[in-house]
């Protein structure tokens, strides 16, 4: 008996020592995991704070917070699709000042829909004469992006019921930087469409919402295309017909744009009172290079028109409307109210933006200023190349190695050196004899991401034959001076090095009678 109750004892003991010794260990393992996971958050916080510290620096950077994580699952592809559940806010709705400030106190996060990958056609395919490309490489998204694409839609001029997307400008919005990427996908690009057929990317919308494309309909087979051909994943969509888009710029009291090519295309003869086009009469308009003010029909004028032009330069003056109109509403403080207007804005664009999504990007979009905004277009031969397609339509197929290269440099932020204001100082002064276009020279160089302000006419009212350069740091490392004659047409016989320790500008440009910054490929237009 005595025995047994030594056995019994013993046993008891080596349970508790074993119980105790198993605790141990699991505490142990827990808390090195536990100092794992701090060290590697802590690096990378630290790594994400380091970067966001250099935007920081400069003059125009976001005194908001912003979040230091990145979206690290949407480095990889996901074969998913997320199902937003949301509704549009009653007319009950808070007033725009109070959502607003309330948005920009506590910065809302942004749930991105993921993305639905079909199946990959068979390789070898060829279609509409022309192989069918492979799948580009996805473009590695290392900061925390929401990208939207603004679409234009032809469709009110069409009686076939067809969609055509003329206007395709991919806005993405850099959150933990505070920066903005634009870049217009042009119309005219043969690419593989991911219902089984090559066509121009202008006619993905309208092929998906024709055949009821799952998910997402128009948008949805658009976003699979630009995926496919681009690498790019776009999250939601805002799309405007004419009506729409006139409207917007008359309730903005009209945009201002620096004009600096000239255009010449028909113009209605009458227009009524609500600038709605009168009657059938049309007569030809030149628009002279200038700085102008327009409403919103000669806004949709100076966007569309291809006459003497091609698509892709009338793609960057649909970023240039898309800057001035940006400008306008944060100028008239209309950005902070677009809670309010929520419901009004949908009566005139289509969109799948959720209204909790917008309340994320608010606080980010109240602080962004153009200096921020970052442009990039397609180059004619560069990144297309011409092809007819066997029915005989011109068309541009993409050089998908320099295309990925400008996909690449779409998805990095400018560093704080490239940063309009930070950047050295360029003072632009009018000696030309025509109005304003010392603006229409600094807002040139403000598209290159240059630190230019307009001054206006010489102090001496001296009016000057050659356009000329000065340049007062006048030195050979870092000169912007190749930059600034490629962005304003100038040769090197127009640049005056004179150096001056005690300048109160960088760089001085005075805008001459022959002053031509028009290097889009617009034809001259004979007088």
């Amino acid at each position: 008996m005595r025995t047994l109750r030594t056995m019994l004892r013993l046993s008891l003991k080596l349970v508790v020592y074993l119980t105790v010794t198993l605790l141990l260990l699991a505490t142990l393992w827990t808390a090195t995991r536990v100092l794992r996971l701090w060290s590697d958050q802590r690096q990378y916080s630290a790594t994400s704070n380091a970067r966001q510290e250099s935007y920081r620096a400069t003059g125009t950077a976001l005194a908001t917070a912003t979040s230091g994580a990145s979206l690290r699952d949407e480095s990889q592809i996901v074969l998913m699709q997320q199902v937003f559940v949301t509704s549009t806010p009653s007319p009950q709705t808070p007033s725009p000042k109070a959502t607003a400030t309330a948005v920009l106190a506590t910065p809302q996060p942004v749930d991105l829909p993921r993305l639905f990958l079909p199946p990959d056609p068979k390789a070898g395919l060829e279609l509409s004469g022309t192989a069918v490309p492979t799948r580009v490489p996805f473009v590695p998204r290392d900061y925390d992006l929401v990208n939207i694409i603004l679409l234009g839609g032809d469709d009110e001029l069409t009686e076939d019921q067809s969609v055509r997307t003329d206007t395709m400008i991919i806005v993405s919005l850099n959150r933990e930087t505070g920066t903005v990427s634009m870049i217009n996908l042009p119309r005219d690009l043969f690419v593989y469409i991911p219902s089984g057929k090559m066509g121009r990317l202008n006619t993905a919308f309208g092929i998906g919402k024709n055949i009821g494309w799952e998910p997402g309909g128009g948008f949805g087979l658009l976003r699979q295309t630009i995926f496919y051909n681009f690498g790019i994943n776009v999250h939601y969509y805002a799309r405007a017909n004419f009506s729409g888009f006139k409207s917007i710029i008359d309730r903005l009291g009209g945009v201002d744009i620096a004009v600096d090519c000239r255009y010449r295309d028909l113009y209605p003869v009458t227009r009524t009172e609500t600038g709605v086009a009168e009657g059938s009469a049309y007569d030809w308009r030149t628009l002279d290079v200038g700085y102008y003010t327009f409403d919103g029909f000669d806004a949709l004028w100076y966007a569309r028109t291809r006459r003497y032009t091609d698509d892709l330069d009338r793609g960057r003056r649909q970023q240039l409307l898309l800057r001035a109109m940006w400008r306008k509403a944060r100028s008239n403080g209309l950005i902070s109210t677009v809670p309010a207007i929520w419901g009004e804005l949908e009566e005139v664009i289509d969109t799948n933006l959720p209204f909790n999504a917008m309340l994320g990007l608010l606080p980010h979009l109240l602080e962004l200023d153009l200096d921020r905004i970052q442009n990039f277009t397609f180059r004619r031969i560069y990144h297309t190349q011409n092809w007819r397609t066997p029915g005989g339509d011109s068309v541009l197929l993409p050089v998908y190695e320099t295309v990925m290269e400008l996909m690449r440099d779409f998805y990095t932020p400018p560093s704080a050196n490239q940063l309009g204001l930070s950047g050295p100082s360029i003072a632009v002064y009018n000696g030309s004899g025509n109005a304003d276009w010392d603006i229409v020279a600094s807002e040139r160089l403000r598209w290159d991401g240059y630190n230019a302000v307009a001054l206006g006419p010489l102090a001496n009212g001296e009016i000057v034959e050659s356009s000329k350069l000065i340049d007062f740091v006048a030195a050979s490392k870092g000169s912007l001076v190749p930059g600034l004659t490629k962005a304003l047409n100038m040769n090197r016989k127009q640049v005056e090095a004179r150096a001056d320790p005690a300048r109160e500008y960088d760089y001085e440009v005075i805008v001459g009678q022959d002053y031509d910054s028009c290097t889009y490929g617009v034809l001259p237009i004979d007088d």
